[in-house]
This record gives structure tokens, C-alpha cells and sequence, in this order.
């Protein structure tokens, strides 16, 4: 007699790959966001020149950047909660294009900061209308492996960034290269719009396919209210996560270019293919991250491990970070810089998964709202440290040691307050 199970597995091989060009939708605005956030750290030396900025004024137009992106995302997760992704996406692409271009027609720091801010408040609804549009089409088994794929969108957009910037920067300059990749995104929106609803409300997905995506339990409760929300540890184990390991990333944004100018004497022409390498081997992480804790549960261990196993992984191959300062050879420094962005991506593939796999669905967006809110904040102090650091040492010493450790302490902090990962109880939190 086969399994629930085995008839679900029989039926995924017969059916349609729908679902997948909706995660393809995902990736490409995922690029791009990363592309617009991404660009400010290829240009810093060029406009720090052209407007006259220290590293600390560097630091500020961050600071308003992650200011934003801290309330934008608290508010789009409950945007996307109420009016879905379909609707929450085009918002926030909309605001972060604008403010994107933006940036092209500024003059002062302030000036920046504010266009800046705009880019925040709309970039921020990116990943909560992301991982609530990975719940709707895929189910849990999936759901970490289609998560990576989308999230590598991020280093595909920090690839493309150094190889099409610099060139535009060099014919148009600086600001022309804001608004001709602010305009050119557009494409994605239409497109979006267009193909982009819920599975039950598609016409392009089969039955099989459908009952596949539908093979989880359905969730008994609706909407949770985020006070609520914030009764519970699991929504503190993700939060904290995201606190002590986003800001980790938004280093490697936006300094990286300007770590390996100090350190190898690499300008806006040539650092190009060492970033290009740096964020392929990233790529690859975020993929193979998803892939693996996926494969986990396809073998039956419990999510909780499966996630677990993964992310400690994750945690100690990111330790080397430390010793990039010192190593003489430049393709030695992107190799260790590589690692660590491959490892923090493969995290975060699974750390954004702990909310669909401990919430019902209908909480989700909220959820990683909170989360990334709280990664925002940690973003801000971040920048405020890094600036703070180059300005009075010049030395990524101390920058690269907290780098290296707050992995594996994040992942002792979100055992200790959900040792078994389990699913709120939502009787009681509806």
C-alpha cells in the first residue's frame, strides 16, 4: 500500500515546473535589488572623491540606508501578510527603483543619505515578499532549496554590479550609471505583474502540480498580531539570527571593493574579476546551502537537524574571514573572502527557512519582518563600527575578527531558545 508520501513523490515527477518560474521571478528581483544596493560600495571611491567624503561620512549614508531598511522591513512584512506578495513586491519595487535613481541627480551627503533612504524603505520588502511567495508555492520539503535559489540572486546582482558599473561610471559617469540601471530594471515589474498570483489562482498550474504545493497540513489559524508574535521564542531565535549575522553580510557589500583597493592597490577597472569571483563562489553557497538541509529532510531527519547540521557548517567556514588581512597574494585573499560569503549565504538560506518551518503561513511575512528589522538595527551599528575602525586605525583587524565569531555564537543562542525548533502553538496564538 504506498505512503502519503510516496503518492505525493509519484506525482511531483508527473507534474508541471510552474513554481520554478515563479522562483526564477524571485532570483531576477533579487539581482537586481543587490545590483541597487550594491552599487554605492563599487563607487565609493569614485564619489567620495568627486563629493569630498571621509570614511565616517561613508558610514553615515549606510547608517540612513539601514535606518530605513529596519522600518521598511517591519512594515512590509505586514504589507505582504495583508495584501500578499503579488501586490507587496510591486510596492517596495517601485519605492527602492525610485530611490535607486534617485541617486543619480543628488549633490551632498545629505542629499544622498535621503535618496538613500528611499532605496531602504522599498529594498526591504524584497525578502519578505520573497519567503512569503516561497510559502504559497512551494511546500516545506522545497521550500529551503527554492529559497537558496532566489537568495543567489543576491550574488548574481554582485557580480553584475562590477562588471557593468564600472563601464557605464567610465563613458557616462557616476550618476548616469544610477539612473540608466534604475530605468532598465522596470522590465522586471511588468513581468512580475503579469505572471505573478497565487497557485489556486493561476491559470498555468496542473492539478498535480497544485497538490503538490499544497501537500502540507493546512494551517488552522489566520492572522497573528505581531505583539503576539513577539510572546514567542521562536520569533526571537530568528530575530536574533538575523541581528548578529546580517550585518556580517552588508560588510561584505559594501566594503569589500574598498578592503581590497587598500589592500592590493585595485581601482574601479580592476576590481572587477576579484568581486566577480568572491560573489560566484556565493553563489554557489546560497544553492548549495538550500540543497543541503533539503536533502536532509528528503532522508528523514527532522528539520531541526537538518537545518542545524547545516548552518554550524556554515558557521565554522566563515572563521577563516579573519585571515584575509594577512595573506600576501590577492586570488588567496578572494579565495578565504569567497568562503565566507559562500558560508554566510548557505546560512542565511536556512536561517530565512526557521520561520516558514516554525510559523503558520499566514505569520510568516511578519515573522521575517521582525527578523529583519532586527538585522537592520545590527546593519546600523555595523556601519557605525566599520567607519569608526577605519577612520582612527585603517586596519580591518578587529572588523574581520568579529566577522569570524558571531556565526557560531548566533547558532548557540538559537538553540538555546529552541533547542527542538517547534512550531508555535497556534490555537493559543490565534
Amino acid at each position: 500500500m504506498p505512503t502519503r508520501d510516496t503518492v505525493v513523490a509519484s506525482a511531483a515527477e508527473r507534474m508541471g515546473r510552474y513554481r520554478w518560474l515563479i522562483c526564477a521571478l524571485l532570483f531576477a528581483a533579487t539581482a537586481i535589488n543587490y545590483v541597487d544596493r550594491q552599487m554605492i560600495g563599487v563607487l565609493k571611491s569614485t564619489i567620495s572623491g568627486d563629493l569630498g567624503w571621509s570614511e565616517t561620512t561613508f558610514a553615515d549614508v549606510i547608517f540612513w540606508f539601514q535606518t530605513a531598511y529596519a522600518i521598511g522591513y517591519l512594515s512590509f512584512g505586514w504589507i505582504v501578510d495583508r495584501l500578499g506578495a503579488r501586490v507587496g513586491y510591486s510596492i517596495a519595487f517601485v519605492i527602492w527603483t525610485a530611490g535607486h535613481t534617485l541617486c543619480g541627480f543628488v549633490s551632498t551627503a545629505a542629499q544622498f543619505s535621503i535618496a538613500r533612504f528611499i532605496l531602504g524603505i522599498g529594498e526591504s520588502g524584497n525578502f519578505p515578499s520573497g519567503i512569503k511567495a516561497v510559502s504559497e508555492w512551494f511546500p516545506a520539503k522545497e521550500r529551503a532549496f527554492a529559497t537558496g535559489v532566489f537568495n543567489a540572486g543576491a550574488n548574481i546582482g554582485a557580480v553584475l554590479t562590477p562588471l557593468l558599473v564600472p563601464v557605464i561610471t567610465i563613458a557616462y559617469g557616476w550618476r548616469m550609471a544610477f539612473i540608466i540601471t534604475g530605468a532598465a530594471s522596470l522590465v522586471w515589474l511588468i513581468a512580475w505583474i503579469a505572471l505573478y498570483r497565487r497557485p489556486r489562482e493561476s491559470t498555468k498550474v496542473g492539478a498535480a502540480e497544485l497538490a503538490y504545493i499544497e501537500s502540507d497540513p493546512v494551517d488552522p489559524v489566520g492572522r497573528i498580531s505581531w505583539f503576539k508574535l513577539l510572546r514567542y521564542r521562536q520569533t526571537w531565535a530568528f530575530a536574533l539570527g538575523k541581528f548578529m549575522t546580517d550585518p556580517i553580510w552588508w560588510l561584505f557589500l559594501f566594503w569589500t571593493p574598498d578592503f581590497l583597493g587598500k589592500a592590493y592597490g585595485l581601482d574601479l577597472l580592476t576590481f572587477g574579476p576579484p568581486l566577480v569571483v568572491i560573489y560566484l563562489i556565493s553563489d554557489f553557497g546560497s544553492v548549495a546551502g538550500g540543497w543541503a538541509s533539503s536533502k536532509m529532510m528528503k532522508r528523514g531527519l527532522p528539520a531541526n537537524r537538518a537545518r542545524k547540521l547545516t548552518m554550524l557548517a556554515c558557521a565554522f567556514l566563515v572563521t577563516p574571514i579573519f585571515f584575509a588581512q594577512y595573506v600576501d597574494h590577492l586570488w588567496a585573499a578572494v579565495a578565504i573572502l569567497g568562503l565566507a560569503t559562500a558560508a554566510h549565504q548557505a546560512w542565511s538560506a536556512n536561517l530565512y527557512t526557521l520561520p516558514s518551518d516554525m510559523f503558520p503561513r499566514a505569520a510568516v511575512g511578519s515573522v521575517v519582518g521582525i527578523g529583519g528589522t532586527a538585522g537592520a538595527i545590527g546593519g546600523m551599528l555595523m556601519a557605525k563600527f566599520v567607519g569608526y575602525v577605519l577612520q582612527t586605525t585603517g586596519s580591518y583587524t578587529l572588523i574581520f575578527a568579529v566577522a569570524g565569531s558571531v556565526y557560531l555564537i548566533a547558532l548557540a543562542l538559537i538553540h538555546i531558545l529552541v533547542p527542538r525548533m517547534k512550531p508555535v502553538d497556534v490555537i493559543a496564538a490565534a
